[in-house]
């Protein structure tokens, strides 16, 4: 059974990866963080996702559960992960963080901290996505420089960062072929849960590598995959690649 804590448990990716991990023999919810102005703090965590009471209530303070847990997962904001990510070192605890937004600076304290605790960093955590990293890659290393290469990625008018993460991972992915960071262009409308598209276009002809994620669900059981990933796992940086063997 491995014990994991859910930091942004009343937010869109919170309540999804809370439900799925309700209904996973092999996963037990230690706990639950929220922001300490949020109403959710105090809670029942069972009956905030809607499963039943569970006798756990939601906290404000990561400190409070990080003895509790085995693996935190993180869908929050930068500056709230950093936060978190500095406990879980000091309690020896994995982390998988699926929060997008870091500046350089910041992802290279998440990957200074790996070289004390297990982490999986990604900024997609489902499976197609992933291979559609890989997939970009090689397409773009067949296609040669005769191809222009552009990225159109769009969300839900709430998503803060744009680009978003994966689009960047695409255009890095891209790069490495090319040199360089193809344009990217972003759409945030109405509740799209997350589409991308890289275009190749050459004369005569284009290519269009697409994913779009139906729900939500699709990220949420990435990351508990992530999260039995890193049951034993030693200290490291992984990326999602690693965990489904791509």
């Amino acid at each position: 059974m491995i014990r994991i804590a859910i930091s942004g448990i009343s937010g869109r990716m919170g309540m999804r990866i809370g439900a799925l991990a309700g209904q996973d023999k092999d996963i037990e919810i230690a706990g639950a963080i929220e922001a300490s102005s949020s109403p959710a703090i105090g809670r029942d965590i069972g009956e905030l996702l809607g499963i039943g009471k569970m006798g756990k209530k939601v906290e404000a303070d990561f400190k409070n559960l990080a003895s509790l847990c085995d693996v935190l997962i993180e869908f929050t904001s930068p500056g709230a992960t950093l936060e978190h990510l500095d406990t879980a070192i000091k309690n020896k605890k994995a982390v998988v963080i699926g929060t997008t937004g870091f500046s350089k600076e910041e992802a290279g304290k998440i990957k200074e901290a790996s070289s004390k605790i297990p982490i999986v960093f990604s900024p997609n955590m489902s499976v197609g996505a992933n291979l559609l990293f890989k997939i970009t890659e090689e397409v773009a290393g067949a296609l040669g420089k005769d191809y222009a290469v552009e990225i159109v990625e769009a969300h839900h008018d709430q998503k803060k960062d744009a680009p978003s993460g994966t689009a960047k991972r695409l255009g890095e992915a891209v790069s490495k072929v090319k040199g360089k960071i193809p344009p990217i262009h972003s759409v945030r409308l109405g509740d799209i849960v997350g589409d991308h598209t890289v275009i190749f276009a050459g004369n005569g002809e284009r290519i269009e590598l697409t994913h779009r994620a139906h729900s939500r669900d699709a990220f949420a059981k990435g990351s508990i995959s992530a999260a039995k990933f890193l049951a034993g796992k030693k200290p490291g940086l992984y990326t999602m690649a690693d965990v489904i063997g791509a």
